[in-house]
């Protein structure tokens, strides 16, 4: 077979896979809480002006519902290390709250709020970010 014959034969071989991974990827893919939400915000989660990680809060207007996480970055994503996140009315004590040591990020956690304003907290290792009384849809 001669050199084109092949570089042709490969090239349909490339498009033809391409194709396939494009069909059997879904239209809408679910983010980390799930399908119908939309990232509303990004903390960045610092201490001694570096940051660690970010506090990402998302928001579901077919469920009324803010989602939470505390996720990692640079050295902090992909390696195990303490991550905490914690949601909640702004109103009452948190109420839902995930921790531990996880490679990329603590949670989701989630809280409904419609027409309420929400606290959220996020760590990862020793930093932090908070949001007191934000996202009141």
């Amino acid at each position: 077979m001669r050199t084109s014959s092949k570089l042709s034969a490969l090239a349909g071989v490339a498009m033809i896979s391409t194709w396939l991974v494009a069909v059997a990827t879904p239209a809408s893919a679910a983010g980390p809480c799930g399908s119908g939400y939309t990232e509303i915000a990004s903390y960045p989660i610092t201490a001694n002006f570096a940051t660690k990680g970010y506090l990402e809060v998302y928001y579901s207007a077919a469920t009324q519902q803010n989602c939470a996480l505390a996720v990692g970055t640079g050295d902090t994503y992909g390696k195990k290390t303490f991550k905490r996140v914690v949601i909640g009315l702004s109103t009452k004590p948190a109420t839902d709250e995930d921790k531990g040591d996880f490679a990329y990020y603590a949670g989701p956690v989630y809280v409904k709020a419609p027409g309420k304003c929400i606290d959220v907290e996020g760590y990862v290792e020793d930093a932090s970010a908070v949001g007191v009384s934000v996202h009141c849809d």
